[in-house]
């Protein structure tokens, strides 16, 4: 809409200065012509706005003009956290509300809402880098749920599913705040604080009941502890490998390979790697198949050994299917015989006749 436009322009070069016709149109998608009618309306508005010709030329405010625009709705408020991420916006549904809210943000906010950003920066992270191999595709149905509680300081009473016996269990939950990590959503919640991953949620339900957040929580800082944790407790194990040449191996595994990997006359490169578990490394090094043999710890090499020895059980062949093609060939040369005696036969036949 066109009011919505003009203020834009306004914001635009009360924040970034001089700007020209050309670039507010690209910034606006617009046509440079449309920006000298927006340019024109503004003016006669009462907007002390200049325009210079030259190189250097453009549109600028007049020094000190300072715009009287009370700043953020509540709702673009809200999207500040997720400034730069238009993907994670819009499954909370702010997406539409990022490019106006970035540009009031810098336009400069009153002190209210500058605590009301504070505030959302303080219950939302955005994490970037990924885990060591999980992408992530989990649905997440609860997130809109899950934030508001975070927002509102709500109590959250969820039946949750992890990994150990038993699996499924019923907690409650004092949401402090949430986390986006390599595309999957993480909720930090009290008492503890302990994390929950959002898709592992089975079901939901929001209490009346309020909870305090405790006094100076820093969900980054805490955030950036739990990282460090969780890859300390991911790699406490070692096995030792032989890989063939070109064969590459992701995450710590392959630092640790190019690091201190040692060629051999064969051209293979023994390394020692961590690794997360025996489990783990076991399904890990069988995707590799042939490119890499495994020599420590004992007890992964001989899970391993088992493991190909059941596969190469599984696709040998049946006993005795080589026999039944030989005679079914046999069959069917007979076959051929007879049907050349019967040929004969007829000639023999046609003869009398």
């Amino acid at each position: 809409m066109k009011s919505a436009r003009l203020v834009s322009i306004l914001l635009l070069l009360q924040t970034r200065g001089r700007m020209t016709a050309a670039a507010l149109a690209a910034e606006l998608e617009v046509s440079v012509r449309t920006v000298y009618r927006d340019v024109e309306a503004l003016s006669e508005a009462g907007v002390p706005l200049y325009g210079d010709a030259g190189h250097a030329g453009g549109y600028r405010l007049l020094d000190g003009y300072r715009t009287r625009l009370t700043g953020l709705t509540a709702g673009e408020a809200e999207a500040l956290f997720l400034a730069g991420a238009p993907g994670p916006a819009a499954e909370l549904g702010l997406g539409p509300l990022l490019a106006a809210a970035q540009l009031k943000v810098r336009a400069a906010l009153p002190g209210e809402l500058r605590e009301h950003a504070d505030r959302v920066s303080g219950r939302f992270h955005l994490d970037a880098p990924g885990w060591y191999a999980d992408t992530g595709d989990g649905a997440t149905p609860f997130l809109p749920a899950v934030a508001d509680a975070v927002w509102n300081s709500r109590v959250l009473h969820v039946l949750y599913r992890r990994w150990r016996e038993p699996t499924d269990v019923r907690r409650r939950l004092e949401p402090y705040g949430l986390v986006l990590k390599a595309g999957r959503w993480y909720v930090v919640a009290g008492p503890g604080p302990r994390t929950f991953r959002v898709d592992q949620i089975l079901e939901l339900s929001a209490a009346d009941e309020e909870f305090t957040r405790p006094e100076g929580f820093d969900l980054g800082g805490y955030w950036a502890g739990y990282q460090r944790d969780f890859h300390d407790r991911l790699h406490r194990a070692e096995a030792v490998v032989r890989l063939a040449p070109g064969t590459r191996l992701p995450g710590p595994a392959g630092d640790a390979v190019r690091a201190g990997g040692v060629p051999d006359e064969e051209g293979w490169t023994r390394a020692t790697v961590p690794i997360e578990s025996v489990e783990h490394a076991h399904a890990e090094f069988l995707r590799l198949g042939a490119a890499v043999e495994v020599l420590a710890p004992p007890e992964l090499r001989e899970r391993i050994t088992a493991t190909v020895a059941a596969l190469a059980h599984t696709y040998a062949p049946a006993q005795g299917t080589g026999h039944r093609a030989q005679s079914t060939e046999h069959r069917a040369q007979g076959t051929g015989h007879r049907a050349r005696s019967t040929e004969h036969g007829a000639h023999g036949v046609k003869g009398r006749a």
